[in-house]
């Protein structure tokens, strides 16, 4: 008998409606394979219901705060379910811009340079007066970001100083610490890997081109906004490379069965790696199901090869 799986999905993050696209998207994968499917909308409900349904495994489809960031892996931890995707020190780093950006640096995977400020140093320090500093080193344009937050949201490209007091503003909106990242022009692709360790492998590298220029949280989701190249436009080297540090981020993390890794590939030909995503999206216009399905890996054959490997 097949084992039963638990779909988490919803929950209360700034990215439920992506999340419920997913999850149901990967709970009628899982039925069309016959697997028993406990369909979970995260609530307070969430850990009595775990406790008495007693499934074999969790398959993680939040995202964002709460779903991406640590909280319900170690939840899963303490309950002792298996379940898909990094655990909770992959998922609080990965989440974390300034972290994992850290993190890049000090293992030598190449990042765009960064300064970042929070709230407080903003109100309470007067570090207001640095952001001209900031500006001239980074050099313009600017891509401004909440420090800890995905799908773009609250992320804008600044490329006039008068624009970066609102465009601080509203990243302060979603987080109270901001990166302002220099902002490389080139090819934005993303790369997804599967698996653990040493045998983790990298699937093709999608490249997008939204319509706006801008591949913000309405390009990502709504159908025909954006144009997807895969494999992307790369010349051999740079598709090499692109490939290698995913695999290299991806093992430097921890991460275990999947995770996705974004990249900016400049002019010069060198990816610049911008984040990685721990639970990256299913939906129909998600980057991890569009590699998979390029490398002859429908819907159902990725969400059941997830399973497997989780369980593994």
């Amino acid at each position: 008998m097949k084992p039963k799986i638990a779909v988490l999905m919803g929950g209360r993050s700034l990215e439920r409606g992506v999340s419920l696209m997913s999850g149901r998207r990967v709970e009628r994968a899982l039925e069309e394979r016959g697997y028993p499917v406990i369909a979970l909308d995260v609530d307070e409900t969430l850990v009595p219901t775990l406790m008495s349904q007693s499934p074999d495994l969790v398959f993680i489809s939040l995202h964002g705060k709460d779903g991406e960031d640590g909280t319900i892996q170690e939840l899963l931890e303490i309950l002792g379910i298996p379940y898909t995707g990094p655990g909770p020190l992959a998922s609080i780093v990965g989440f974390n811009k300034v972290l994992s950006k850290e993190l890049f640096l000090a293992n030598g995977i190449p990042t765009p340079g960064y300064f970042t400020f929070s709230e407080s140093t903003l109100e309470d320090m007067g570090a207001s007066g640095l952001l001209p500093i900031a500006w001239e080193k980074l050099g313009s344009p600017v891509v401004v970001k909440p420090a800890a937050q995905g799908s773009a949201l609250g992320v804008s490209i600044v490329r006039e100083f008068d624009d970066l007091a609102g465009a601080l503003v509203t990243a302060l909106g979603y987080d109270e610490r901001v990166l302002l990242e220099r902002f490389v022009e080139g090819c934005e692709v993303a790369v997804s890997v599967i698996g653990n360790g040493g045998e983790a492998w990298a699937l093709p590298a999608v490249e997008v081109v939204p319509e706006s220029g801008f591949f913000d949280f309405d390009a990502r989701y709504t159908p025909g906004k954006t144009d997807y190249f895969v494999p992307a436009r790369l010349s051999e080297e740079a598709s090499s490379e692109a490939g290698r540090l995913a695999l290299e981020t991806h093992r430097l993390l921890r991460c275990k069965d999947l995770s996705r890794v974004d990249m900016i590939v400049g002019e010069d030909g060198v990816p610049n790696v911008l984040e990685l995503n721990i639970s990256p999206g299913m939906t129909e216009t998600s980057l991890l199901p569009i590699a998979a399905e390029n490398a002859g890996m429908p819907f159902a054959d990725l969400v059941e090869r997830l399973v497997s490997v989780a369980l593994a």
